[in-house]
């Protein structure tokens, strides 16, 4: 048995339930991990509220956790990469989340082994940002030395390790903070800092090449101006588009609902002669590993503003609903 953090049911700010649950079984290519510390994010608090249900169906009760830095206790049958012992870091895929528990088996697909000169909190910190930025930067926009990039809200979690990966590609960054947060966001690289209090990024910031988009839909419609003819509008909050409902597999008729969610903002985008893409990250450890170098070099540091203890992950998931975390929040689960 083991101690568990579950969603009893689906509800807007509904408490999470510390339970004892059987321990995870093992699959043929699991590793069973006792978990040190896991990151929270909100993506948690929008599951627990149900605004992923009709793409992502957990049956309550379902743990949540998406983030986890830990050790290996146990490997299945057909498990090649890892051994007990071992210390890692994952972000478990869709379908198979849980990490606000004492252990969870992974598919050692998802896995990393955890670098060298993180702590376990530092490392839970990392997963789902790291996967996010590498995969929106590298993956979807291509970011090359010389590029001008927009980084909306750079003192949240994904803000603050995209900034130090796109200094690492040679980019220009740009981003937005409050007053409080500016010399954090300039310590990690940002060159140009706009206080969104203040001031409108679409008039101070013009001719950019990408833009991350993890704000609301008219902050979105405002990212059009900023970039440049042929640049790239990615966006991280929504909404979704049918690339993503043709990768998640969804029927016929969730994908129409896609398109059509995203109609406007493409039809804008191509009004603007730049282009319109969303981004879920997905789980995947093969590019954790080529994260971790990055990390046991330096050149990224996990920002985390606060460590909650296990027993108080529900003030932990409160506190980064209140949107002001600069970085990270983690909790300690051993």
């Amino acid at each position: 048995m083991m101690k568990a953090f579950v969603v009893d049911k689906y509800g807007k700010k509904a408490a999470l339930r510390l339970v004892e649950v059987p321990a995870p079984a093992l699959q043929d290519e699991d590793v069973l991990v006792e978990i040190h510390a896991a990151g929270v994010n909100l993506l948690d608090a929008k599951i627990r509220d149900g605004e992923f249900k009709p793409i992502l169906r957990y049956r309550p009760p379902f743990i949540l956790g998406h983030d986890v830095a830990g050790i290996v206790v146990r490997v299945g049958s057909k498990v090649r990469k890892f051994k007990p012992g071992d210390e890692i870091y994952a972000r478990p895929r869709d379908g198979r989340v849980g990490t606000f528990a004492e252990f969870i088996a992974i598919n050692e697909a998802d896995v990393a082994l955890k670098p060298k000169n993180l702590s376990m909190e530092e490392a839970a910190s990392i997963p789902l940002v790291a996967l996010t930025a590498w995969q929106v930067l590298v993956d979807k926009a291509g970011l090359r030395r010389g590029q001008k990039v927009f980084i909306q809200a750079g003192s949240g979690g994904v803000g603050t390790f995209a900034i130090q990966l796109a200094k690492d590609l040679g980019a220009t960054v740009a981003t937005t903070a409050g007053a409080a947060s500016t010399a954090l966001v300039k310590s990690l690289g940002a060159d140009i800092v706009v206080d969104y209090r203040k001031d409108d990024f679409e008039k101070l910031l013009k001719d950019y090449d990408v833009v991350i988009n993890s704000q609301d839909a008219k902050t979105l419609e405002k990212s059009l101006g900023v970039l440049k003819p042929g640049g790239k509008l990615i966006s991280i909050s929504g909404p979704p588009d049918a690339e993503f409902a043709r990768k998640l597999g969804l029927n016929m008729m969730l994908k129409l609902v896609m398109r059509a969610l995203s109609r406007g903002i493409r039809k804008k985008a191509e009004r603007a002669g730049v282009e319109y893409s969303f981004l879920f990250m997905w789980a995947q450890g093969d590019q954790l590993n080529k994260i971790t170098p990055l990390l046991e070099s330096g050149t990224i540091r996990p920002v985390i503003d606060r460590i909650f203890p296990f027993e108080e992950t529900n003030e932990a998931l409160a506190f980064v609903e209140k949107g002001r975390a600069k970085g990270k929040v983690v909790i300690k689960v051993k």
